[in-house]
């Protein structure tokens, strides 16, 4: 199904549509939203494999690491309410932090080193989560940096817990999600669980199981094996499809979303979209550029490829001998986050626009794979010219 300002077809109706058609796409939903109003809704498909349940643009799935952007807002937003910025250091408010003087602009953008503890920790166990935490060697220091897929989540919180007393999710749920009515949940309550979309993984393709990466992931006992495997929970796509998964609220990979609460979000972001009633943006400028300077640009410890980080949220790494980006997949200078599968959103702050795309068919990847990136080339156009969405 197609909602938009216009009935022309255009260049991301197509990518969507090929998905489905070439692709193995079961259901997705892509929203685009410029200016605080949605532009672009597309949905179609079904929620499991079964084709009962169509998918619609109220559909919800877990987005994996596509939660950090949220998470990471939360964070910045509890230090500019006390008068911080991420310039403070972690060791004046958590002394027995490993690394006590590194600054939470660091942490936020993976450069602490603690990506994998040194032995299995249960993600349902706060305190057992922080004990791991302060324990752990880091594997590298400033200015190097590795993505945190996991382990991000615990010490989000535990910081949040130190600036507000509150873990992420719960601060989300009253400051951000319920001010707006977003279907972006961190935490899912029960009433919300009939909405959720069945996830299927991707299956294993020798060009993906080629790379330097997965070479890594695929031995027991790498960094890269345990950087996403010593936290224990929900480690599975089918633990992902449970209650347990819904709920867990984990800041690293826990939220539960529709597209259309993803890109709502990123109008938040470039104070586009505001509470009801105010004309004031909700985010102030200097939390904005927080989320939008690059902090570490580079070759990833984890990914082992180039990625970028502000505080918190991922953007275009760039040729360190040109400045161009070496990726297209967060817009015009924009600023997201990547969820593993598939599921993918960003804010363009040139252009005012943000993107969501969100399924449940998802691709062995880390990093958006064929789908996601057809979807955004299809949005920039992949030529640095502005995009246009209703030709």
């Amino acid at each position: 199904m197609v909602s938009s300002l216009s009935n022309r077809p255009s260049r991301l109706h197509i990518a969507f549509d090929d998905n489905f058609n070439f692709r193995g796409e079961i259901g997705a939903s892509v929203s685009v939203w410029k200016d605080g109003r949605e532009i672009l809704s597309l949905h179609r498909g079904y929620t499991t494999h079964a084709r009962t349940t169509p998918w619609s643009n109220r559909t919800l799935v877990p987005v994996y690491s596509a939660t950090k952007g949220p998470a990471a807002a939360c964070i910045l937003l509890a230090l500019h309410s006390q008068g911080a910025d991420p310039s403070l250091v972690i060791g004046d408010i958590w002394p027995s932090f490993p690394m006590p003087g590194a600054t939470v602009r660091q942490l936020m953008s993976h450069q602490c080193g603690l990506a994998a503890f040194d032995r299995p920790v249960d993600l349902f166990d706060h305190e057992a989560c922080v004990a791991a935490i302060e324990r752990t060697d880091p594997a590298w220091y400033p200015p190097d940096h590795g993505y945190h897929p996991h382990t991000y989540g615990p010490i989000m919180d535990e910081l949040m817990i130190r600036l507000t007393g509150e873990r992420i999710g719960t601060w989300w749920e009253r400051n951000i999600r319920t001010i707006f009515g977003l279907d972006l949940f961190i935490g899912l309550p029960e009433e919300h669980f009939d909405r959720v979309a069945t996830l299927y993984p991707g299956k294993a393709d020798k060009e993906s199981l080629s790379t330097p990466f997965y070479k890594e992931y695929l031995q027991p006992g790498t960094p890269i094996f345990r950087a996403f495997h010593s936290l224990v929970g929900i480690n599975t796509v089918r633990q992902m499809n449970t209650p347990a998964g819904w709920t867990c609220a984990s800041p690293a990979f826990g939220a539960v979303a529709s597209a259309q609460g993803l890109a709502s979000f990123y109008q938040i972001c470039l104070g586009s979209l505001n509470p009801p009633g105010t004309s004031s943006p909700f985010i102030p400028d200097e939390v904005r550029s927080w989320m939008t300077t690059i902090v570490t640009d580079g070759e990833d410890k984890t990914m082992l490829t180039p990625t970028a980080y502000s505080c918190g949220f991922m953007l275009d790494p760039r040729d360190p001998a040109t400045g161009i980006p070496l990726r297209h997949l967060f817009g015009y200078e924009g600023f997201g986050h990547a969820g593993a599968g598939g599921s993918h959103a960003f804010a363009d702050p040139i252009n005012g626009l943000s993107f969501a795309y969100t399924m449940n068919h998802m691709d062995l990847n880390v990093l958006p794979g064929t789908k996601t990136q057809a979807l955004v080339n299809a949005l920039t156009r992949v030529n640095h010219s502005p995009p246009s969405l209703l030709r």
